[in-house]
Formats: C-alpha cells, sequence, structure tokens
C-alpha cells in the first residue's frame, strides 16, 4: 500500500549529507518510466487490500487451529511474545473448515504476489528520496515504509518458500513468518492513513476509466507524478499502457491463483497445480494421494511397525494395551473426512478405525476431555498433539487403521493414525504409539 503522504518541504539534514545525490536510484533521472504514479499505485492498492485482508485472516485462523494453548500444541515455540489468538476453541464442523481457510490463505496469497510486486515497481523512486531523511515526519514515514515494504517481502517470501518445501534460511519458518506478520499488518494500517487522501486525490485528478481508455502511444506522466518522486524529469514513451500492464499483473494474479486452488480444490484440477511439490504423490491404490512426511524421513524402524507394536491407552482408572488385531477386532466406524496440510494442499479420503470416544472409554474416562497423541517418531515439532475435548468427543473422530477399504501405508501412518474432522494434517498424527486422554 505504498505511496505516502505528500513529502514536506526539505529542510537541512540533521547530517551532513552531500546536497547532490548520489549516482544510481537516488537521482530523478534513474527512473523514467512514465506509468508510475499515485493513480497506478492507488488502483494496486485497492487491488491488493482484500487479498491481503483475507490471507491474513484465514492465517490466524489457521494459528487458531493449532490450539496453542493445548499440551505442546504451540508452533510459534516457547518463550516467544505470547500473540497467541486462541479465543475459542477451534470446531471440528464442517470437517472441511480448515481446508478451506487454509486454501483460501495459500491462493490470496500467492495471486496478491504479483500485485504486490507492480506496486512496489510503480512506488520503488519514492523509496530512494534525497536526503533520504528531511525531517522527524518524513522519517517516521520513512521507518514505515521500510517496515511495510521489509516485512511485506518476508512474509511473503518466506510463505512462498514453505509452500514449496524449501527452506534455506538458518531460523524456524512458523515463528519468524508469523511475527513478521504482525509488523506487516501493523505497517500496512499506519500507512493506510496516509494513502487515502492520495487515492482521493488521484482519482479526482484522473478518473477511473480515463487512464484505462489511453493507448500506449497516448499515455503521459500523471499530473502529479513528478512532484510526488514517481517519475524523473526526463520520462521515456511509454511501451505499454496503463490498461495492458494491469491486464498483464491481472493475468499473472489470477493464473497462480489458479495453481494454487488446484491443489486445494483437487479431482480433475489437480493436474493444474504445476508448482505444487506435492502434485506426484508416491502411493498406489487406496493409498495413493498425498503424503506430507513419509515415513522413510522420520526415523522410524519398520520393525516398530510390525507385530510387536502395541498401542498404550491411557486415562482415567486404568492403561491398557492393544495390538493391531485387538484394535480391528474392536467395532470399526467409516467416515470419509479431508485432510489439509498447512501448505495449501487438501484431499478427502474413507477413513476406517475405532472411534476415540470408544477408547476414552476403555480407559476408564467416561467423560473424555482432552487427548494427546504421541507417535514413534523420535523427534520433531510434530511428534505428539493435544486434541481438545470436542475433537476427542466427535464421533466421526478416528484411531484409523485402514484408508478406502485398505491398511494404512507406512507412509500414511501403518500402523495407526489419527483422523480427527477440521483439523490441521500435521496434528493427525501417524504412527500412533500412545494416547492419553484426560477427564
Amino acid at each position: 500500500m505504498l505511496g505516502g503522504v505528500d513529502e514536506q518541504p526539505a529542510r537541512r539534514p540533521p547530517l551532513p549529507l552531500p546536497e547532490s545525490p548520489p549516482p544510481g536510484p537516488f537521482r530523478s533521472g534513474f527512473w523514467r518510466s512514465r506509468l508510475r504514479g499515485p493513480w497506478l499505485a492507488s488502483i494496486l492498492s485497492a487491488a491488493l487490500l482484500p487479498l491481503i485482508v483475507v490471507c491474513a485472516a484465514t492465517g490466524f485462523l489457521s494459528h487458531v487451529a493449532y490450539q496453542p494453548d493445548l499440551g505442546t500444541n504451540s508452533v510459534t515455540g516457547s518463550g516467544g511474545i505470547d500473540f497467541d489468538l486462541y479465543f475459542f476453541d477451534w470446531p471440528t464442523s464442517p470437517s472441511w473448515l480448515y481446508a478451506l481457510t487454509q486454501g483460501l490463505h495459500v491462493i490470496t496469497g500467492v495471486a496478491a504476489i504479483p500485485i504486490l510486486l507492480a506496486k512496489l515497481w510503480t512506488v520503488i523512486p519514492r523509496l530512494f528520496t534525497w536526503p533520504p531523511v528531511r525531517s522527524i515526519a518524513h522519517g517516521v514515514e520513512r521507518l514505515g515504509l521500510t517496515l511495510l515494504v521489509g516485512g511485506s517481502l518476508l512474509v511473503f517470501a518466506t510463505g512462498v518458500m514453505n509452500v514449496q518445501l524449501w527452506y534455506p534460511f538458518p531460523f524456524s519458518f512458523v515463528p519468524v513468518h508469523y511475527y513478521a506478520a504482525f509488523i506487516f499488518l501493523a505497517a500496512l494500517a499506519f500507512h493506510i492513513g496516509s494513502l487515502l487522501p492520495v487515492f482521493r486525490r488521484s482519482l479526482k485528478e484522473m478518473g477511473l476509466r480515463q487512464p484505462l481508455a489511453e493507448r500506449t502511444e497516448e499515455t503521459e506522466v500523471e499530473p502529479s507524478a513528478e512532484e510526488r518522486g514517481f517519475v524523473g524529469d526526463d520520462p521515456r514513451p511509454a511501451t505499454i499502457s496503463r490498461r495492458g500492464l494491469l491486464a498483464t499483473v491481472a493475468a499473472g494474479s489470477v493464473g497462480l491463483a489458479v495453481i494454487a486452488a488446484a491443489q486445494s480444490i483437487g479431482g480433475p484440477l489437480r493436474g493444474l497445480a504445476v508448482l505444487a511439490p506435492r502434485r506426484d504423490v508416491p502411493g498406489s491404490g487406496p493409498n495413493d494421494f498425498q503424503v506430507n512426511k513419509a515415513f522413510a524421513s522420520v526415523g522410524i524402524r519398520e520393525e516398530q511397525t510390525g507385530a510387536a507394536w502395541r498401542l498404550q491407552v491411557a486415562g482415567g482408572t486404568r492403561e491398557i494395551t492393544l495390538s493391531r488385531d485387538q484394535l480391528l477386532a474392536l467395532p470399526q466406524a467409516t467416515e470419509t473426512l479431508p485432510i489439509a496440510c498447512v501448505e495449501g494442499w487438501s484431499t478427502t479420503q474413507t477413513w476406517t478405525g475405532v472411534r476415540l470416544s470408544d477408547l476414552a472409554r476403555m480407559a476408564g474416562t467416561e467423560d473424555a476431555g482432552e487427548m494427546r497423541a504421541e507417535s514413534l517418531q523420535p523427534k520433531g515439532a510434530f511428534r505428539q498433539a493435544t486434541l481438545s475435548r470436542g475433537q476427542t468427543t466427535d464421533s466421526r473422530s478416528l484411531l484409523a487403521l485402514q484408508v478406502n477399504g485398505e491398511d494404512l501405508s507406512l507412509d500414511h501412518g501403518f500402523p495407526a493414525r489419527i483422523i480427527v474432522p477440521a483439523l490441521p494434517g500435521v496434528h493427525n498424527t501417524k504412527w500412533v504409539s500412545k494416547l492419553t486422554f484426560a477427564a
């Protein structure tokens, strides 16, 4: 939402800086595109704002879905600033709720990227004003712009890297992405206050339709673009019209949105998800669907999942141990439920297993409360997860033993995994070794 308020007349800088700007982008003649100006910046801002609002809202809802107040569920780590937003328990209905919110989060975030880049291109001359700070008020504005630009690039770049399963940075993705979003949104809110007068003035000067009707050869510099530092003294002839630029940006945004939506919606559209890292699935037959974390990558020995595997169920008045055959001999329930990942993909499968509420009663917990599921996985942030009372007692919540009529594969959690409606995928614990119920 860059554009800023009108700059005050230059005052003597507090630092002994030369009056003439250094060569390069600080000189006005460096920026020569006549398309840049407050009108274009405002139009791009208007297109960008709703995408950012939806992306931010669904991102915070994703955080709520992890229920960070339960057990070790917090994904921001211990010792951080407590910005956890858990004003309500995450519901289990509708079962596709998390698939919807996280799908929208990724779709709107990806769709915003071309618009954000176009916006940065439009206003970048204003980031190189000389002197860099002209007054205290100008310095505050510049600080806000720095936080806005830096925050937006950090949030969107780390988000894309996470979707692509690429982590070249030395820090943990979740807390940095999460806290950077607060900085970005605070800077955005501050900046919107200064943007609104500019938006109204630019529309009054140029209208909405006139700039879109101009052909490339008719494109002129916006009335106040030079004064406000968007373009230099000697602009080049336009090589594309403002209409053409906006159409190109819109096409890129819609194209990326379709690619992102394809992995969320699935079905016949999944082939369009050409940028999704999990478009090629490693399973076969009934187990042929996306895998969040493969068995070979988690450090579990295959013999741990063999005939000697036992499930411990604790809570209430007693602790019991069950083999897989004993679990299969218990009353089985079958539910068709989606599983959705933070990276935006989702898939709906038919799961069969023992209801968690039945296992709670077997352990002597008639009125089950929270439940902690632990995995054979020896380490990792998601080797265990704590579920709320509502998730534990929902009749669709299962300790799944089969999927689509066949035993789970090792990649999908054999010998047993958790399946709960509307739960983030990583909390549907795989390779379960122990369940602990609290009254």
